[in-house]
Formats: C-alpha cells, structure tokens, sequence
C-alpha cells in the first residue's frame, strides 16, 4: 500500500513539474526573473505568483478528472483467466506477472509472451507482429523451446502478445510481460506514433492560429516600443505579457473537465469513454457504421430449418451441421448455439481427428471426424462458397449424384427462396476421407458432397428501430456492413424501418480500387458479403470523402474497422480483441446510449467552445488595445503584472463553462470544430471590443488629462 501510494504521489509530482515544460509556463518564468534581475521584486512575485496559481488550478481540475475516468475505465479493463492454487480467477491483464498460468480460448488477446502448456486445436492470429493474416496453429512447446523460451513468432511452442486467439483453447506459461515482450520491444524500436483523433487535428489547427497572431503581435509591439526608445526591459516583458494574456492557459483545464465530466454523465447510461475526446468525437460524428447482427438484431438466433437442396425437411442435414458446431472450437457464433440448442443429436460414437477452423477469407469450418472405422470431413459455411466446393450432392435414392447445371440452379433456387423470406443461411457438405487421413487441412475441402441448407432468424432489436430514427434526426447518417447476404439485410431492414437507398456486395467492390469504391459509395447505406478487409476499406473510404466516421461491431472481424474509425464502439459482451480496439464501450445492449452519448459529445463541444469564442475574442481584443497604446500613448496603457492579473481573474470567470448548459442548435446536427470560424468571430468580436477601448483611452486622455501617474494608478489623485 505504501509503495502504492509513493507511486501514485511521485506521478502527481511528474504531472505537475510537466506543466513546467509549457512554452508559455516558460515565458512567464523567463518574465519572471527578468523583473527580479531589473529590480522589480514585487512584479516578479506577483508574475510568479500568477503562474503557480494557474498551474495548480489546471493540475487540481485535470487531476481530478483523470482519476474520475480511470475508475471508468477499470470497469471495462481487459482481463484473464489465472490459474493459481488449483483455482481459476479473473484478474486485469495488468497485473499479470512471469511465470503465472493463463487459461486462454477463442476470442481472447494473448496477455504477454508465453510458452504452450497445453493446446487443442489452438489457432492465434498473429497478424500484428508478422503481417500475415492466417491463423498459425500453436502445440505444446518441446524440450528445447521451454529452454530458450519464446524467441520468435514462427516457433510453434510459443504465442506473443498482440495474437488474438481465432479458435481452440491452451493454457499458458507466462514468461515477459509489458514492455519486455517481443511486441513491446518492437514498439520501443519503432516508436510509432498513434493516430491523432478528430479533437486533436482541430485543437492543432487552433493552436497554429494562436501562435500565429501571437508571434506577430509580440514582436510588432517589440519593435514599436524600442523604436519609441522605451526601456528594453519593461518592452520585453510588456511584450511577453502581450503574448500569454492572448493565449486561453486555461483551455487544457476546460476541455478536461468538459469531457471528463462528459463521461461521467453518459456511464450512468451504460457507455463507458475510454479515451476522452472520443466523446467530442461522437459528437462530430455524422456516419455511423455497424454491423447487422448483434447490434441492430437481438442475437437472439433461432433454427428455423434443415432442408435438402430442394427445400424438404432433411434430418441429416441437422445430425452433420450438430456435429460441426459440437465438435469445433472456435468461437461458438450465435449461430452455433442455435444448432445446438435446436436438438441433440447422438456424439458418443464420434470421435474428433482435426479441424480447420473458420475464417473470414474461407467463411467456413470444416471438422474431420471418424465414427465405426470410417471418417468424415463435414464443412460448414456460407452457401455460396460450400457450393462452390460441391461436386455431387445427396440424394435420397442414392448417396450422391454428380451435380449437373440443372441441378446447381435448383440449389440456388432453394437458397434465394429462402433468403428473400429474411433468413440467414449456412450450408452443409460432406466427404468421406481415407482413414490413413489423420489431419484436416484446407485442401481436404474439395470435391464435396452437398447436403443442404441451414435457415435462421434473427428479430431486429427494440431499441434500434427507435434509435435509427434518432441519428438520423441528429444528421447521422447509418450505413449497415455485415457478412450476410443481400436478401436477409434487406428483410432486416426493412423490420427496422430502415430505407434502404443503395447495396454493393463484397464482390462488387473486390475489383475496385480505392478511387473507384470512394467514387462509387456515393447514395449506398447496406453493404453485404463483406469480409474484414472490405469493411476496413469502406470506413475509410467515408473518411477519405470527408467523414467523421464511427463504426459499432462486437465481433473479431470488427476489430480492424473499430480500430480505423474515428470513433469505435462496443460492447461489453464483445470479444477482447473488439473491445481492446474500441473507443466507447456499451455495458448494455441498449442502443439509446449512443444517442445520449452523441448529445453529451455535443453539449461537451458547445462549452469548450464556448471557452474558445469568448477568451479568444476577449483576450485579442485586450491585447490588441494594448498593441495600439504602444503606438498612440506615450507610456504603457496597462503594466505586465497588471495584463496577467487581468487575464487570470478573466479565466477564473469563465471555471465554471464546463458546467453550462449549451443551446438547443448545437444538439442538432455534427458538431466539429472551425477554426475559420473562430478566427473572424476573433477578429470581428475583438476588434469591436479594442475600439471601446481606444474610445475610452480618448476620452481619459481628452477630457480627464490622465498623465501616467493617474493611469497606473501610481498616486491616489482624482483628477
């Protein structure tokens, strides 16, 4: 606990010295002691004073709302499956240590670098440390691998952290963690910066605005002072006061509360902002993709039929696609809980060689079974790509018939009859294999056997019709991206009440390049067949047209597009791979969430906004007045203790923005920054404020004949 606490004390310490490193933090200091050095002790204290406050200030609130949105994000933290004593627990990844034991199973992130215990078909996705994007399959690590532990990712024993496990089940030996896994030291190598968000790209447009009018102003006044041969010193530091009392110091300490604040309110709902200006984001987003199932449907599935390929009731079918699903160990899809839930069909008989588990490039899985001496290989998967594979088919005559052209039209025809009734749809096949066969391997699935078909539905969810309707009242526009076909998206949709205004499938778009499918998304909203690298390339394809994009998936092939949008979100049921890649976690299924979340991003905008517009326009306005005394006065209109007093207790007006209410309009539609916006409302506000000022000035000196004494206020005279 002490050491705990000596921790968290020397972080705030950190922190808080960071601030020093500001520019301007370092200006006033420079200020500071240009005046201790000059003689001036008291402007020194009071400049010196000034900083600290305002630095205490901005820690104190910032602080305060980091740790408020720390304990958020403790609620949604990743974690794994110990074993330790003989009894399993979940703990946060981060506490994971060497030589602990790990239970891991499809859908899960590998937590560190470790050696194969024990494995069942165990495949992991090691994309992000090889670039390749088939799953490898990992065993038991051997004599020599538990001796030199994990080296690289081509050896067998071994998985890294950064693999996402695609199917089967190991237990683990962890051996580095942190920064001394093969990821971590590649990242300390590469350096790679994260991409910036859509807050962060217009706070910088900002800021190069600000230190543009800054420079300029700072060093006209400079040059006009020493051209009026007044005292270099009090130019440079007038100067210098010139350029903080135009910076807002208290921006940091604004948006930080907003959005903490933000995040705070929009928890209660059941969303959970894992990274703060994702809120602002949400806010600015106007096209919002999702996948279909899961998110716009219940997930609910239910098995509505077996047929043969002429749309009889077929119990083979259903005994083939239950063996499948019993034996894979991959992630158990909804849909594979619907086989299984339907009816049990006798396993005790079988026994399991191999498997190929699925993937989004073969969208099938295929088990190789042996039952009585013989084996099985049995695929499962979308029809089109099953059918493909078919040769012959079952017939109830015979065992199998050569496919002929006539008879592949008949299958098709059973399949969109189905389809267009707003079913989901799987296909089963089937080929007998030698018994000297002892592995599955992808080329075994060729030459099969068709069966038939699987039909599913799914119900659209409550609160999505509702929601839909919501977002688009907001200027949101809702683009549906899911691997199912055509007809069962559209019957989805139209239960939904969604219009549908345009469809591509993953095969129209296959051929084109990114100019093309930019050109060509144009009036499209439902986008079917898409595997994970089409739906990655449509999201950004939507930002390359200028988009603020969000995408809201909870599956494996979610995670590229979660990670790529503007703005991921998930859920908390969602695999960890999807969840590690979000944004904004839902800790519901209730999708009126986003709604509330979309309003609190904009309200949150509209404050910092608000902070924006008004110390912008009135800090440019002040220093531009004091920019024109330089010129029309023959002292300074304001001293540089009493510039930063004025501008210090002008931004302790403005601490409690965060908690304003904003107007109706700035709810209503995409809110995103516009710095061209803010510049003339600057310049246009500003300049209207310095000539009430300079008016003033005209009238001090014209009719009350203030000389610098009564100005500075240096002696107590009236007039």
């Amino acid at each position: 606990m002490k050491a705990a606490l000596r921790l968290n004390a020397s972080a705030a310490v950190h922190q808080f010295l960071q601030r020093l490193a500001n520019p301007l933090v370092l200006i006033l200091l420079f200020a500071s002691l240009i005046s201790a050095f000059s003689g001036a002790i008291a402007n020194a204290a009071l400049i010196a004073g000034i900083l600290f406050f305002s630095i205490a200030l901005d820690f104190y609130q910032e602080h305060k709302a980091n740790k408020s949105a720390e304990r958020l994000l403790q609620s949604v933290a990743l974690k794994a499956t110990l074993i330790r004593d003989g009894f399993s627990l979940r703990v946060p990844v981060s506490e994971l240590k060497a030589a602990d034991v790990v239970l891991v199973k499809a859908g899960d992130l590998i937590p560190a670098d470790c050696l194969v215990l024990e494995a069942h078909d165990f495949f992991v996705n090691q994309a992000s440390l090889t670039g390749e994007a088939f799953p490898v399959e990992k065993k038991k690590a051997s004599d020599i691998e538990t001796m030199t532990r994990p080296a690289q990712p081509d050896s067998t024993g071994s998985v890294f952290m950064g693999s996402a496990v695609i199917s089967g089940q190991a237990r683990l030996n962890i051996v580095f963690t942190g920064n001394s896994t093969l990821l971590g030291k590649i990242s300390e190598q590469i350096k790679k910066p994260q991409e910036i968000s859509v807050f962060e790209r217009s706070l910088h447009k900002f800021g190069m605005l600000i230190s543009k009018i800054t420079v300029l102003l700072v060093v006209l006044v400079l040059v006009i002072n020493i051209y009026g041969e007044r005292p270099l010193i009090e130019s440079l530091l007038f100067s210098v006061a010139l350029a903080v009392g135009l910076t807002p110091e208290l921006l940091p300490m604004v948006m930080t509360v907003t959005l903490t604040r933000g995040a705070l309110r929009v928890s209660s709902v059941g969303l959970i902002v894992k990274r703060l200006t994702a809120l602002h984001d949400l806010g600015a987003m106007n096209v919002l993709c999702t996948d279909k199932t899961g998110t716009l449907t219940e997930a609910n599935i239910s098995l509505c039929s077996h047929v043969d390929m002429y749309g009889d009731n077929s119990q083979h079918v259903l005994e083939l696609a239950y063996l499948n699903s019993h034996f894979e160990t991959g992630i158990k899809s909804s849909l594979d809980q619907a086989i299984l839930e339907h009816g049990a069909v006798a396993t005790s008989n079988w026994k399991k060689i191999d498997e190929v588990p699925f993937d989004f490039e073969r969208r099938r899985v295929s088990v190789l079974l042996e039952k009585e001496g013989k084996r099985w290989l049995i695929v499962k998967g979308a029809p089109e790509d099953i059918i493909s594979l078919c040769t012959r088919y079952e017939s109830l005559s015979m065992a199998d018939l050569r496919l002929q052209t006539e008879t592949r039209r008949t299958i098709q025809a059973t399949q969109q009859k189905l389809e267009q009734q707003g079913f989901r749809m799987l296909a089963i096949a089937w080929r007998a294999v030698d018994i000297a066969h002892d592995d599955a391997v992808v080329g075994d699935e060729t030459t099969l056997v068709f069966a038939g078909f699987l039909s599913f539905f799914d119900p659209p969810k409550e609160s999505a019709r509702n929601v839909l309707l919501q977002l688009s009242g907001l200027g949101i526009a809702t683009k549906i991206i899911t691997g199912d076909a055509e007809a069962p998206t559209r019957a989805a949709a139209k239960a939904l009440d969604f219009s549908v205004t345009g469809v591509l499938c993953g095969q129209d778009i296959a051929h084109l390049d990114n100019t093309a499918l930019r050109a060509r998304i144009h009036g499209v909203n439902v986008f079917c067949r898409m595997n994970p690298a089409q739906k990655e390339r449509i999201v950004r394809a939507f930002q390359q047209r200028g988009a603020v994009v969000g995408y809201l998936g909870d599956g494996i092939n979610d995670a590229a597009c979660l990670h790529t949008a503007d703005i991921g979100l998930s859920v908390d049921s969602a695999v960890d791979v999807a969840k590690e890649s979000a944004d904004i976690i839902l800790t519901s299924q209730d999708l009126n969430a986003i709604t509330a979340g979309v309003h609190e991003g904009r309200r949150s905008f509209g404050n910092i906004q608000k902070y924006i517009l008004m110390g912008s326009s009135s800090n440019f306005g002040n220093m531009i007045s004091m920019a024109c005394s330089s010129f029309l006065l023959p002292f300074f209109a304001m001293l540089p203790s009493q510039i930063l007093l004025n501008n210090l207790l002008y931004d302790l007006s403005q601490a409690s923005i965060p908690f304003d209410h904003v107007d109706e309009k700035v709810m209503q539609k995409p809110t995103r920054w516009n710095v061209q916006y803010i510049k003339h409302f600057m310049l246009g506000i500003g300049t209207v404020s310095s000539i009430f000022d300079l008016l003033m000035f005209y009238i001090l000196i014209s009719f009350f004949k203030a000389d610098e004494e009564k100005w500075l206020g240096k002696t107590e005279q009236v007039g």
